[in-house]
């Protein structure tokens, strides 16, 4: 996407306060705007755009203020991928046996047999969110006690819970399911980044709801970082595709909401395994009864 940046100079705090509410009341409306302290003095602020304008229309919006303020910079940015850019400077993740990076830290790591490359684009799980880090380390406790032949990933994001799951446990079955077809296409480019393409199904799916899915039958293990209340409302469709004696991870959880989860689960023939935190956050391990 193309972007516009507007420029403009302004004395003190409050002017520099007004310009912003006045490029904010731009028709077409801006995406951000920040606000900077000059070195040399007085302020800088910056709006930016996703659509074209002109210099005249800043200026009508800036009008008010007449004198006080620079004359209106207006500039056309490139194209940039600026999820991807960002991602660029992300440290690895440590989690359990785990450690998630990016292609920038691929030569550190080529030869780790439980590295794993993650490029999130405009899908979740990089691992630098609390709740999949949860997720991998509660994985990683699992294996160490048993194994698992079939493995599925609700709302699985880039994948990473997957590969994670076909890297652990490498001859079970392992289906990334996700309901957004953007996310779907990341977690193949990353399953294919880490040579897993014949252990690993990705699968566009509302919920549970595709033949894949249903031809299936049971699975021994369910990865859910998703939210409480989709959570809450596959618990009885979950009770019917985990065998008894299989598990799942929830999290996309805070704390104060772990209880309701794992109530909707007791319901639902499930017993609370375990319960993890990290500040705010939590994940929790059911066992199917």
């Amino acid at each position: 996407m193309a972007l516009r940046k507007v420029s403009v100079t302004a004395p003190d705090l409050t002017t520099a306060e007004q310009v912003a509410a006045g490029l904010a009341e731009v028709e077409t409306g801006e995406l951000a705007t920040t606000l900077f302290e000059r070195s040399a003095g007085g302020y800088l602020v910056e709006a930016y755009y996703d659509r074209y304008l002109e210099t005249a229309t800043i200026e009508r919006a800036l009008a008010g203020l007449g004198a006080r303020v620079g004359k209106p910079l207006l500039e056309s940015l490139p194209e940039t991928n600026w999820v991807a850019v960002s991602q660029a400077s992300l440290p690895p993740v440590a989690a359990g046996r785990f450690m998630l990076h990016g292609s920038h830290d691929r030569s550190h790591f080529v030869m780790r047999r439980n590295a794993i490359e993650i490029e999130a684009g405009e899908a979740f799980g990089t691992g630098h969110n609390a709740t999949t880090t949860l997720c991998l380390r509660a994985l990683d406790r699992m294996a160490r006690q048993r194994h698992f032949r079939s493995v599925l990933d609700i709302g699985s994001g880039t994948g990473v819970l997957a590969i994670a799951a076909a890297r652990i446990f490498p001859s079970a079955n392992v289906i990334a399911s996700d309901n957004d077809p953007v996310a779907v296409a990341t977690a193949c480019e990353n399953v294919r980044v880490n040579r897993l393409r014949t252990r690993i199904q990705t699968i566009e799916a509302s919920g549970l709801c595709h033949p894949l899915l249903r031809r299936a039958g049971t699975v021994d293990l369910v990865l859910a970082n998703i939210l409480p209340g989709p959570l809450i409302e596959f618990a009885p469709a979950l009770s019917r595709l985990i065998a008894p004696g299989g598990m799942a991870i929830l999290s996309g959880l805070l704390n104060h909401q772990v209880r309701e989860v794992v109530a909707a689960y007791r319901t639902a023939g499930f017993h609370l395994v375990q319960r993890q935190r990290d500040g705010v956050w939590a994940a929790v391990t059911v066992l199917r009864r």
